[in-house]
């Protein structure tokens, strides 16, 4: 995994850098990741708040409530509508970084499938990968 690494959304508008190598990486099934990203699960790398900053553009925030109970805030580009990280309240010292937001995501590599409960039936899991039917902190 990189030590560090950027990204952005799809038109340019926001562009963020990590100074730290994330702390754990993962696939949620969760139905809210489901919803916020219009398929199977959101790949996310979980990094420490504190080496992740926004170096271009304002990103817009929506709140609600997950399946953990936790409120999550996502962060996505207002003008292209790209998802690109979000803020539990249970863990206000990790961003979750979307994958997929990278400028070069071949690097990640997710440890575990949550909220496997919520999982589509259509939905290929790596069977590599340990499974957590719920929330893993």
């Amino acid at each position: 995994m990189s030590s560090r690494f950027t990204g952005g959304c799809a038109c340019g508008a926001i562009r963020y850098e990590c100074s730290a190598a994330p702390v754990f990486a993962l696939n949620c099934h969760c139905r809210d990741c489901q919803r916020a990203t219009g398929t199977a699960y959101a790949s996310i790398l979980r990094v420490p708040a504190i080496s992740f900053r926004v170096t271009k553009g304002e990103p817009r925030f929506y709140t609600v409530r997950a399946d953990s109970g936790n409120t999550v805030s996502r962060g996505f580009c207002s003008e292209c509508g790209s998802p690109l990280f979000s803020r539990l309240s249970a863990m206000p010292e990790i961003v979750g970084v979307r994958a997929g937001s990278l400028d070069d995501p071949s690097w990640h590599r997710p440890a575990a499938d949550i909220f496997t409960k919520s999982a589509q039936p259509w939905d290929y899991m790596n069977p590599e990968l340990p499974k957590y039917p719920g929330y893993r902190r």
